[in-house]
């Protein structure tokens, strides 16, 4: 059977751009790309700045990381159509890192996770998260929304809340102290913005909706005097200008003490990023390269602290419009960069007037859809293993910690699958019929079906083992090996229908052969396809005496031999 080429580090890691730009790119392509690239920008605009906000840093901080993390992921990345940028996924872990070390010991927790996620691509490591089970990633995204949501609160209602815990039951518990301090213009204007988002995404959905809706509000609070909380007032505003690049401060102790959230933050950001760049495959029939992507997204969030920036990740909301405006490449990506820079440069005291209420408003339409709500009703419904995983993974990210809820919730799905995979595996005790020279050979069995007729000779045992012969299954076999007894004088392990042998596996058979062989008996090992061939030869199977035989009827005919030689 011919291998298959293992892929090069060429193959692994040339940037998408490369591969767009090879294949042909002419000015119809540019043209396509520019329209969404600003048609991104345009969505991402509001966002940016509304994530930051969430995440407890300053608004021009979101901008930064668009254009700046932005750009670097369309440049650099293994898609054709992922859009870098801040996350909402990412608030809750980045308001925990403010809150706790600063901006300074954010912007160094997020050059770290930009190391560990590069280091993570170059290792190869891209491939592996395909394997985060389905109910964990529902639970943790819905539990995510409901953080961001509940964290939107306080603006949505113009609440005056001298602080905010962290937690969501202590969360709650304040703000509903802080009710009675509720500002019905900001209520208006938050649902100014979501009547119009929603009313647009209704009639008109390809239109802007986010910056449609914010504008509107901006408009309405300034030309009515509405005494409502903008960002000029809380932040005074935005600068004009793109910082210069610098390290944040390091040292050996302050690395050691945002460790902790710079892998909080590696792992979210190799489940989001490659989730969207899955999206945009599933979307657009082009495939990702997975490694390549996490390099491209470890050098965005390497670079976006150096500006300012908060951490970087591929957006599946921003991807999934740069496909459907047309993108052809990732120069839509790297353009929605430029037009947010552009908008920096030449608009940015516009932004002043933004109320909070109203980017509070897009956020809690942000969390809305991020909920899969379909899904999460499907998924308690289809069994109980997946019930539980999604709700353990969905009220340990709501009341615990987001990656403790990933983790917990994969290592229990890894457990019901290895129940599953147990609850699959056949072990069969067939014994061989005695040669009779009257019987009938006129049979339609197989060869092998055919010896294993009615009539048994006690003297051999065949083992007949279907499925992963893997940890779980090997209480199976033993409990059949237990019930033969000691009275056969040789066995036969028929492996024809096991793929896959682990070394518990193997080590249960060398027990057999082992036990076997010091009362004389035999054990034939027979029909093993390669694979399980080679991990019973690399575990050193051939020390037991065990013999292999290419099939059941040869290791019958062995196992005759012996026995009939045999006092």
């Amino acid at each position: 059977m011919a291998s298959i080429a293992k892929p090069g580090f060429r193959e692994l890691y040339t940037p998408k751009i490369f591969t767009v730009l090879k294949q042909g790119y002419g000015w119809a392509s540019l043209r396509a790309d520019a329209v969404s690239g600003l048609t991104v920008a345009i969505v991402a605009l509001p966002l940016s700045m509304a994530i930051a906000i969430a995440s407890g840093v300053t608004p021009d901080r979101g901008l930064y990381t668009s254009i700046v993390g932005g750009f670097i992921v369309s440049a650099f990345g293994g898609s054709r159509f992922q859009i870098g940028g801040p996350a909402g996924a990412f608030i809750v872990l980045v308001a925990a890192a403010v809150a706790q070390f600063g901006v300074e010991g954010l912007l160094l927790a997020t050059f770290l996770s930009g190391l560990m996620l590069a280091a993570m691509g170059l290792l190869r490591l891209g491939t592996f998260i395909k394997y985060i089970p389905y109910p964990v990633t529902v639970g943790f995204t819905a539990g995510i929304a409901i953080i961001i949501f509940a964290s939107q609160i306080k603006d949505l209602f113009g609440l005056q809340l001298e602080h905010e815990p962290g937690p969501l039951l202590p969360k709650l518990h304040a703000i509903a102290g802080a009710l009675p301090t509720a500002s019905p213009m900001a209520i208006l204007v938050a649902g100014i913005t979501i009547g119009v988002i929603i009313v647009i995404r209704r009639y008109r959905p390809h239109w802007p909706s986010y910056l449609i809706a914010v504008t509107v509000a901006a408009v309405s609070a300034a030309m009515l005097g509405l005494p409502v909380e903008t960002i000029g007032t809380r932040f005074g505003g935005i600068p004009q200008t793109l910082p210069m690049p610098h390290l944040p401060d390091i040292s050996y102790a302050k690395i050691m003490a945002v460790l902790p959230s710079a892998l909080s933050f590696t792992l979210l950001g190799c489940i989001e990023s490659l989730l969207s760049a899955v999206v945009a495959d599933s979307m657009t029939g082009r495939r990702h390269r997975s490694n390549c992507e996490l390099v491209a997204q470890g050098l965005a969030n390497i670079a976006s602290p150096l500006f300012g920036g908060i951490c970087v990740t591929g957006n599946i909301a921003r991807t999934a419009t740069n496909v459907r405006s047309g993108a052809r490449g990732p120069i839509s990506g790297m353009l929605h960069a430029v037009f947010l820079l552009l908008f920096v440069l030449i608009a940015a005291p516009a932004a002043s007037y933004i109320p909070l209420a109203a980017l509070a408003g897009v956020l809690a339409i942000v969390a809305w859809n991020m909920v899969e709500k379909h899904a999460f009703a499907l998924l308690l419904r289809a069994s109980w293993g997946d019930a539980v995983v999604l709700l353990v993974t969905f009220l340990l990210v709501v009341f615990r910690d987001l990656s403790e809820g990933i983790l917990i919730g994969f290592a229990i799905s890894v457990l019901l699958f290895l129940h599953r995979m147990a609850q699959t595996v056949a072990v069969e005790h067939l014994s061989p019929r005695v040669e009779d020279d009257n019987s009938d050979d006129a049979t339609d069995n197989a060869p092998g079906d055919q010896e294993l007729a009615a009539a048994t000779d006690s003297n051999i045992a065949v083992i007949r083992v279907t499925g992963a012969f893997f940890f779980g299954a090997t209480a199976a076999v033993e409990s059949v090996l237990d019930r033969i007894g000691d009275r056969p004088k040789a066995y036969i392990i028929d492996l024809s229908a096991v793929s896959l042998l682990d070394s518990t596996g193997v080590a249960t058979i060398e027990g057999l052969a082992r036990k076997a062989g010091r009362r004389g008996a035999a054990v034939y090992i027979a029909a093993a396809v390669r694979s399980v061939r080679h991990t019973l030869l690399s575990h050193g199977i051939r020390n037991t005496k065990a013999r292999f035989r290419k099939d059941v009827d040869t290791a019958l005919e062995s196992a005759r031999q012996r026995v009939g030689s045999t006092p």
